[in-house]
C-alpha cells in the first residue's frame, strides 16, 4: 500500500515537472510581451509627437565669418640650435 502510494506520488510530481517545462516558458514570454506593450504605450503617451524610428535633422546655416584679421595669432620665435 505505502509503495504504490509512494509510486504514484513520484509519478505525479514528475508529471507535474515535465507540464510546468512546457508551461512556464509560454507563460514568462506572454508575460514579457505584455510588460513591453505596456511599457511602449506609456512612452507614446509621453512622446506623442515623436515619429517612430525616425530621425529629424533641421538645416544649419553656417556662421557668417567676422569683418576682423581672418589670419589669426603668430608669435615670433628664435630657433635654437
Amino acid at each position: 500500500m505505502i509503495l504504490k502510494i509512494l509510486f504514484i506520488t513520484i509519478c505525479v510530481l514528475w508529471l507535474l515537472k515535465m507540464v510546468v517545462r512546457l508551461l512556464l516558458p509560454i507563460f514568462f514570454q506572454k508575460l514579457m510581451t505584455k510588460a513591453q506593450n505596456q511599457a511602449n504605450q506609456r512612452y507614446q503617451q509621453q512622446h506623442p509627437n515623436s515619429p517612430d524610428g525616425r530621425i529629424r535633422v533641421e538645416y544649419m546655416p553656417p556662421k557668417e565669418k567676422s569683418h576682423g584679421d581672418n589670419s589669426g595669432d603668430f608669435v615670433d620665435y628664435e630657433e635654437v640650435k
